[in-house]
């Protein structure tokens, strides 16, 4: 369901990525100064480039402030792997010792009537 659901969102946005690219063929300045448009310091690309770049741009930034975001879960999870294997080491330690201590009784079986 959720490969469908996702196949039926990016083919369409594929397929519009890929008609504005074809209709914003023609090169557009980007001036990088915002107070003095006039001195030069700008790029000039096809409008779907630029498009495409802040896109991707934006891409990286939400998956960067996501993943910085997700720290205090990331540490705590590791903090709770290194408990339950210092548990773990216990418990097998325990059972060691509890049967190097004293063996453990056979049961004695009835007779079968």
């Amino acid at each position: 369901m959720r490969r469908l659901l996702a196949v039926l969102l990016l083919v369409p946005l594929g397929a519009l990525v890929v008609a504005l690219a074809v209709v914003n063929r023609k090169p557009v300045t980007l001036v990088l100064n915002p107070l003095d448009a006039s001195s030069g310091l700008g790029i000039e690309a096809p409008l779907f480039l630029l498009l495409l770049l802040a896109f991707a741009v934006g891409l990286i930034v939400g998956g960067f402030a996501t993943w910085y975001d997700q720290g205090k879960w990331r540490a705590k999870a590791r903090a709770e792997a290194r408990a339950t294997r210092a548990l773990r080491a216990q418990a097998e330690r325990l059972e060691k010792e509890l049967d190097a201590a004293e063996p453990r009784p056979k049961q004695a079986r009835l007779p079968a009537e």
